[in-house]
């Protein structure tokens, strides 16, 4: 194979960096990950949702949200808070949001993302072959999602892009199946489950990912620095300059989070990324707290519950501020109240970790992936919240791309344009 001789720097080290390094490797080429942090998965990927949910993939972007934007924003505890910029790209995205805010490319782009879903979870269990599940807390938990109000819960079912294998449930049945909501039963119009939905830990999942990498006898190793500049000459990438020195290879792949959007901009890529600043809160599940088994997002409230191991995970909100990290201790006392209030006996919120990460997402929810301009430079970024959920497949198609393999199915909007 011609990529048996090629060397491949795959910027990023979180979930999709580490999973391009492994399906790169496994298509034959030498691999090194170039990452800022000194641990893989320490951004983005470290406390995350948990959720892998292949066939609950609904785009942010659909009609009215605009005008429950505006109802949010003035929630004291609403899932979304928005700091205008000075800067051109936030109100770029924004533009460009609101285009895909209808009901038409809101159809096209779920019907994308569920080939991309089922892909993923092919790829997921191919990968774990070589991946034992206990090293990251795998589950087969399903996924239940509830919903409030009888308007959108009617709404749900009669999606016709809904998954056949779903059973649908009346509010006394959602509880039923799920204990943990028995303080939310009067408040349930009902709940849409899905089978085959998981729950893993993210971070552990790339933590047992760096070491199957270091073993594999093409892997180059890790070089810790921060990308600074993609350097293009004569048409091709030749290098990345980091902040220790220069990267050299034969083909690049920017996985790389939010910082792909400024990365790109040095070699003349407008990626269309906006980074949604999610919270969450990780608390200990003890022998008296009565946690949920089932994977469970509360529709109304945009928030997701998840047991990872002896943990529950909660992680909700989307914050458009920019490239600020920071964690916002309102965001967390709010997130805490709601936990409280939905399954108040489902973990030891008093001992909880807070987290916040800044989720890179498109403006249609799509991520993108494939070739740019440059025949030796490559894109994996965009995956918003559902990075873990997306990671494989799109890792998947990025080396059915480079070998000259060709998609497993039309990319549509999951390909970059330029």
């Amino acid at each position: 194979m011609q990529q048996e001789a090629q060397q491949v720097v795959v910027i990023g080290g979180g979930v999709v960096g580490l999973t391009s390094a492994w399906w790169l490797l496994e298509a034959g080429y030498r691999v090194t990950v170039l990452e800022r942090a000194k641990t893989v998965g320490s951004a983005a990927s470290f406390r995350n949702g948990g959720q892998l949910s292949y066939r609950y993939v609904a785009p942010l972007a659909d009609s009215g949200v605009p005008l429950k934007a505006l109802q949010w924003m003035f929630q004291e505890d609403g899932p979304l808070r928005f700091k205008p910029e000075a800067d051109p790209r936030q109100w770029r995205w924004l533009m460009q949001f609101l285009a895909n805010c209808n009901a038409e490319d809101n159809r096209r782009t779920t019907a994308k993302l569920l080939e991309l879903g089922e892909l993923s979870r092919k790829s997921m269990a191919q990968l774990e072959i070589k991946l034992p599940l206990e090293e990251f807390a795998w589950r087969d938990a399903g996924k239940l999602v509830v919903y409030r109000t009888k308007k959108l819960f009617d709404a749900a079912v009669a999606r016709p892009e809904s998954s056949s294998k779903r059973q649908v449930l009346n509010g006394a049945e959602t509880a039923a199946m799920e204990p943990a909501l028995a303080a939310l039963a009067p408040s349930l119009a009902g709940g849409i489950f899905n089978s085959g939905e998981a729950v893993a830990d993210c971070h552990a999942f790339c933590l047992a990912l760096e070491q199957r990498l270091r073993a594999h006898p093409r892997f180059q190793g890790f070089v810790h620095a921060d990308a600074q500049v993609i350097f293009a000459e004569k048409g091709r990438i030749t290098a990345v300059h980091t902040d220790t020195g220069w990267v050299g290879g034969d083909q690049f792949v920017l996985a790389a989070g939010i910082q792909s959007r400024t990365l790109a901009e040095t070699c003349d890529i407008t990626l269309p990324l906006y980074p949604l600043k999610g919270y969450s809160l990780t608390a200990p599940i003890r022998a008296e707290h009565t946690a949920p088994e089932i994977s469970v997002t509360d529709f109304e409230r945009k928030t997701l519950y998840a047991r990872i191991g002896d943990k529950l995970r909660v992680a909700a909100m989307v914050d458009m501020v920019g490239e600020d990290t920071s964690i916002d201790p309102r965001r967390i006392a709010g997130l805490t109240r709601l936990a409280q209030e939905t399954m108040p006996t489902a973990a030891d919120y008093g001992q909880a970790e807070p987290w916040a990460g800044l989720r890179p997402a498109t403006p249609n929810s799509a991520p993108i992936i494939g070739a740019t301009q440059y025949p030796n430079l490559w894109l994996n970024v965009g995956h918003g919240p559902l990075g873990f959920t997306f990671a494989c497949g799109t890792a998947s198609i990025l080396a059915d791309l480079m070998t000259g393999k060709g998609a497993p199915f039309a990319l549509d909007c999951l390909a970059y344009r330029h």
